[in-house]
């Protein structure tokens, strides 16, 4: 496979932290508003977002980035695939829920519809509360819709140079959190996940985690690269990171 071409974000990774918790999210959903918006069918004006996609699950999900606070990610609803083009709503969080102020990359993880055919491009539309975004995953030899998930960790490129997605199963209440990531091969790129507190309470559920992790100088060629995951609770799973 050619080397992909992917655009570069800059300031890619860093983000500024604040310090204290705000009583409701103090960012958007989406990326940087365009310069343009657009007003729906009741007059409501409504904005354009940069949003970013990767395959994941082997073809089963997809993990939709956008920026935003790293403790508030929303919440995709069920897809919908009509003419070529896959729908997906994002529900953020409660009002009332505490975010940090932070503005990072973080994924939402949607469930793909088994009339998708992810060996094919995938054009997508994302809706917010009050934004709209667009984006488009090209098509990957081998994978395939429908079918339970095996719960194991998976990868995917998107679009944006150097940034991938990592989808992992366990509590909802305590995802994991990258400590760092570095490419230590031409294949490989090692993501070690920082150890969490031991006072730390995690819900009982088994749900679909996506975390944004992305690495400066990275590999020329997408098509065979993988991520060692380490630290936390991974003990060195090698998983490759599917193309974009």
């Amino acid at each position: 496979m050619n080397p992909r071409t992917r655009h570069a974000i800059a300031g890619l990774g860093l983000a500024v932290l604040l310090t204290g918790l705000l009583a409701g999210c103090a960012t958007a959903t989406g990326g940087t508003p365009s310069a343009s918006a657009a007003s729906d069918d009741d007059g409501d004006e409504t904005s354009e977002q940069e949003v970013g996609a990767a395959w994941l699950d082997g073809g089963r999900a997809i993990g939709i980035v956008t920026q935003g606070s790293s403790t508030c990610i929303p919440t995709a609803e069920e897809a919908t695939y009509a003419d070529g083009v896959l729908n997906v709503t994002l529900i953020d969080v409660d009002g009332d829920t505490a975010c940090t102020a932070d503005l990072v990359p973080r994924a939402s993880v949607v469930s793909v519809p088994g009339d998708v055919d992810p060996t094919q491009d995938l054009e997508i539309t994302v809706t917010g509360d009050g934004w709209t975004g667009d984006t488009e995953l090209s098509g990957v030899a081998g994978l395939t819709t429908g079918g339970e998930t095996d719960y194991l960790p998976s990868a995917g490129w998107t679009e944006v140079d150097g940034q991938f997605v990592i989808l992992t199963w366990g509590s909802s209440g305590c995802p994991p959190v990258v400590e760092s990531t570095e490419a230590t091969s031409d294949t490989e790129i090692t993501v070690t996940f920082a150890t969490p507190p031991e006072d730390q309470v995690c819900t009982m559920d088994m749900a679909p985690r996506g975390t944004v992790a992305s690495v400066l100088e990275g590999p020329d060629d997408d098509s065979e690269v993988f991520a060692i995951l380490t630290g936390a609770e991974f003990d060195n799973i090698r998983i490759p990171i599917l193309p974009n």
